[in-house]
């Protein structure tokens, strides 16, 4: 029988937990300080920690770094709420396998008591020091706060109420074949749930193979798609094959689709509705089996209006629709983001950070984002690498601290300004419109409107 010390000063829910526990086949005990932990811990045998954050002697995290001095590894689940979150995230990071947000909802935390059980245990039985970042946690986070180090992941999904509803449309679709369109500005993260929606498929052991529709001039676009044989057009100086052939029996991701021409829109219904595509130049057909998942920040219903896309294609592509939530729409996230972005920083700038002071917490959570994750992702790259202390402060957030929504989704004090910023963006993605735009934190057709004001060539 498993044992579980449960650590919480407030006696009556204490003790309703240890006979819930008891009921389901723990052995548990109770104690209502860091202090009386302690001496259990020391005399008796413990297999996981219950423990809340706040406590009248000292708080869960005190308990964590003892643990980690004592060289114990004991699988710790902290209990907190949405007001203490920075300090559940500063807690996994010393070792915490998980958190639970207050109220507690018995399945979830019996499922996360299961799961931590379930973990194998290290060698050596030591939680991480402080110094180390959160490089080296150990056991599951579950749904809770989720470092770049356990999942080794670009992305992680939230807890908000809009994250929760997305991500069960996500695994409630990807197990199907049906065409998936994917809804959201710039930044919101379409190109991961693409990639999770062919993680969860049945054809996950097949090629996932992702094009920017936005970046491929018009004329080659065919070509991307389809391919080309030798001499088909000026520069075609051999065979090139296209990415519905690359992505048989896989998932085809097409973002920002948008942008493609009303010549390849016509092709790419063709060989969706006949599964079925020609390369260019060629007189031989080839037979394909996608599934496609495509992305745009566009209202395509105001672009079938307008005649630039096609009505059949679009709905061709939009068997199930997935709308991607602002980051401002989910504000119970941006903390959650703002410290997996920054264990990304830590590792590939080789600092150590822990985390953000409570000012800087404030600003993060305060800010409207117009850039979403990607914005939020470069700011954090940006103050880590500016942060002299343990922690991100105010002072390296400045870029937050004026909060107006300005027209290229950045602080902008003037026109020159605007304009400078327009031409850096550009330099850093190689003149690549889309990208500059992605980075700007705005759509394409409001840079090109920028361009022209500022006469940009």
């Amino acid at each position: 029988m498993k044992s579980i010390l449960i650590v919480e000063d407030d006696i009556t829910y204490g003790m309703m937990l240890k006979t819930w526990l008891g009921k389901k086949g723990f052995q548990a005990s109770s104690v209502s300080s860091i202090a009386r932990a302690r001496k259990h811990i020391e005399t008796e045998s413990v297999d996981l920690i219950l423990s809340d954050l706040r406590l009248p002697d000292h708080d869960g995290i005190d308990l964590l770094k003892w643990l980690g001095e004592k060289e114990l590894y004991i699988p710790l689940i902290m209990m907190t709420g949405y007001a203490d979150i920075q300090s559940a995230v500063q807690a996994i990071k010393l070792g915490a396998c998980d958190y639970v947000a207050k109220p507690v909802n018995p399945d979830e935390l019996l499922k996360k008591i299961n799961e931590a059980l379930s973990a194998p245990q290290p060698e050596k039985a030591a939680a991480p020091a402080p110094s180390a970042g959160g490089s080296e946690l150990h056991g599951h986070t579950g749904h809770g706060i989720a470092p770049a180090s356990v999942l080794q992941s670009d992305f992680i999904e939230g807890e908000s109420d809009v994250a929760r509803q997305l991500f069960n449309y996500v695994r409630l679709v990807s197990p199907t074949n049906m065409s998936v369109l994917i809804n959201g500005a710039s930044g919101t993260g379409k190109e991961y749930v693409a990639h999770r929606i062919h993680q969860l498929s049945k054809r996950a052991d097949r090629p996932f193979v992702a094009i920017d529709c936005g970046s491929i001039p018009k004329e080659l676009a065919a070509s991307e798609f389809f391919g080309h044989v030798k001499g088909a057009f000026t520069g075609a100086l051999s065979d090139k094959t296209g990415a519905f052939v690359e992505a048989n029996g896989g998932t085809i991701f097409l973002d920002e689709i948008g942008n493609l021409g009303y010549e390849v829109q016509i092709q790419l219904l063709r060989a969706l509705q006949e599964r079925k595509i020609r390369p260019v130049g060629s007189s031989k057909e080839i037979n394909v089996d996608v599934r496609l998942v495509t992305a745009t920040n566009e209202n395509l219903e105001q672009a079938i209006e307008k005649g630039t896309f096609r009505e059949d294609l679009y709905h061709r592509i939009n068997e199930f629709t997935l709308r991607m939530p602002l980051l401002k729409e989910r504000r119970e996230d941006i903390l959650l983001f703002a410290n997996f972005f920054l264990d990304q920083a830590n590792r590939e700038l080789d600092k150590h950070l822990i985390g953000f002071d409570e000012k800087a917490s404030r600003a993060l959570l305060e800010y409207h984002w117009p850039g979403n994750l990607r914005q939020m992702k470069n700011t954090v790259r940006r103050a880590t690498l500016l942060a002299q202390g343990k922690y991100i402060s105010l002072a390296e957030l400045s870029e937050l601290q004026e909060t107006a929504a300005p027209p290229v989704g950045m602080s902008l004090r003037n026109e020159e300004a605007e304009k400078q910023h327009i031409l850096e963006a550009l330099r850093q993605t190689g003149n690549n419109k889309s990208r500059a735009a992605q980075l700007l934190g705005i759509d394409r057709k409001t840079l090109y409107n920028k361009l022209k004001l500022y006469n940009i060539q």
